[in-house]
């Protein structure tokens, strides 16, 4: 099986406090619009008049710090913009973010390890907000063997390697399926975070060749598998993706664990066949 360089391991997340020079009031009435919310529907969330909306958004009126935290924690904003409002507003940011390799993170670091091995031999991946390969198990391989070597240099991004015509793309047999189902993923990443990052990746897969069918046939699937060839088998997996609840940390924030589980009976026995569960 084709395995990652673990050189991206834990490593691979770097603090990077990102700065701006629009407005508060500029931020503030941008987020709005994003959620879209109308100045008395988030006043009212944040039990605040619907002219201090529109003066702290106008300029009018400086937010104070508490202000900024309430009125990002009622626009559902990241974390890592929340930071960024704060700074354009002169205060200092309120969560930290740390390198997985910090001591703070120990404990982040330990329950992802411990995620990974317990779901060994199954595939089980970590990324970071934009879907770079932060961590894996040694099962990974069985997902990307035959990719291109250029594709599992770090850092990884797991869509472009998923779709890539050099990655594992040429061994989705549902591939038209799979390709509507993660652009579909990130149209929601993007709606929610309106990060131009993900606006830039979703460009780059949605150009790569891909099958015609975006839906499964008769529409009746509940969930859209990843159907593969694997050593001359027909594999299926359904996978769940997991977060770290209540996060306070940029870093910890956004981080996913993506991980795989036989969709069907012959892949079952395929990887009991071969150690897996």
């Amino acid at each position: 099986m084709g395995t990652v360089p673990r050189s991206f391991y834990c490593g691979a997340m770097t603090a990077a406090q990102e700065t701006t020079t629009e407005p508060v009031g500029e931020l503030l009435r941008r987020w709005r619009g994003h959620r879209r919310m109308t100045q008395l529907d988030l006043a009212n969330r944040a039990e605040v008049s619907t002219r201090h909306v529109s003066f702290l958004e106008t300029g009018r009126a400086q937010p104070t710090r508490e202000m900024l935290l309430r009125l990002g924690e009622q626009l559902d904003i990241p974390l890592r913009d929340r930071n960024t409002l704060l700074l354009a507003a002169g205060f200092a940011p309120a969560f930290p973010e740390h390198v997985l390799a910090d001591v703070p993170m120990s404990a982040v670091v330990d329950a992802v390890a411990q995620i990974l091995a317990a779901h060994d031999p199954l595939p089980a991946v970590v990324v970071d907000r934009h879907w770079n390969m932060i961590d894996a198990n040694s099962a990974i391989g069985l997902l990307t063997d035959g990719a291109a070597a250029w594709l599992l240099e770090p850092p990884v991004n797991v869509l472009r390697l998923s779709l890539h015509p050099d990655g594992m793309a040429p061994r989705i047999t549902n591939l038209g399926q799979w390709r509507a189902h993660v652009l579909h993923r990130l149209d929601h990443q993007i709606e929610a975070t309106g990060d131009r990052e993900l606006r830039r990746l979703r460009e780059e897969l949605a150009a790569y060749p891909g099958g015609e069918s975006a839906v499964s046939p008769g529409g009746a699937s509940l969930v859209v598998p990843l159907r593969l060839r694997a050593n001359g088998h027909d594999l299926a997996f359904l996978s769940t993706t997991t977060v770290f609840g209540t996060p306070m940390d940029v870093t910890v924030s956004e981080l996913a664990i993506e991980s795989f589980f036989p969709a069907d009976a012959a892949t079952t026995r395929f990887l009991g066949a071969n150690g897996a569960r």
